[in-house]
């Protein structure tokens, strides 16, 4: 299983969210770059990065950010937060991410996530936020119509290789990730999907690393020291 210790940006800062609530957001560092460079000196191989402006307005305001990382760091970096194009999409890959994370438009846009993973494969991956049971947009704030299931086999349907699966009610709270619902939906789709939301301790790693899941994200429980990444790796493994 792959550990992918997290970023999100935010007015070019790394940042994290209660729960995907804006005005619930801690500052960690003014140097995402900083940081990231700190993952590799831990052993991380990736880096999963979200750009939170983004997500709310389908902008990249923290491209810069994003592609100095890319720049001088040699982790594979997936990045998402209101890719809503191919222009964008092009963009990020232009400059070196290795994959693209579609949240809101692959909900909203069939038609640009078939043209997206038919250019680029398995440099598309899809973010599936659950809300409730359903699939979240527009970073959290609306609730779709999509069972999750339902959502989730749609996307295997149409090639989609990789999912990045989050349980909204459990991100950043510190109380655990919902194995429960990662080892349903890995039994029942034959499609990698990494875990996001509530990874706080390594009796977690190991719990999803035992249901065989291709990844794991770890966000706020690294930069409150409550794992180490070292570990974490080396127990994924």
């Amino acid at each position: 299983m792959l550990i992918f210790p997290a970023i999100d940006l935010y007015e070019k800062k790394a940042v994290r969210l209660l729960k995907g609530e804006y005005d619930k957001m801690t500052v960690y560092s003014d140097n995402p770059l900083g940081i990231a460079k700190d993952f590799e000196k831990e052993g991380a191989e990736c880096i999963h990065i979200v750009d939170l402006e983004g997500a709310k307005d389908g902008t990249t305001p923290n491209y810069e950010t994003v592609e100095n990382i890319v720049k001088n760091t040699g982790l594979f970096t997936e990045i998402g937060g209101g890719i809503r194009s191919m222009q964008v999409v092009e963009k990020y890959i232009n400059a070196g991410v290795d994959r693209v994370i579609l949240g809101t438009a692959a909900v909203n846009d069939e038609s640009f996530l078939s043209e997206a993973v038919k250019n680029y494969k398995d440099k598309i991956a899809v973010g599936v936020d659950i809300k409730d049971g359903y699939v979240a947009i527009k970073g959290w704030t609306e609730k779709s119509d999509y069972d999750c299931y339902v959502f989730c086999k749609k996307m295997r349907d149409m090639g989609v290789k990789t999912l990045i699966i989050t349980d909204i009610s459990k991100d950043g709270a510190m109380q655990g990730t919902n194995h429960g619902l990662y080892k349903s939906l890995s039994e029942k789709f034959d499609i990698n999907i990494t875990a996001s939301g509530g990874v706080s301790c390594i009796e977690d790693i190991k719990k999803l690393r035992a249901i065989n899941l291709y990844g794991a994200i770890i966000g706020k429980a690294y930069y409150t020291k409550a794992i180490s990444l070292k570990e974490a790796i080396e127990v994924a493994r």
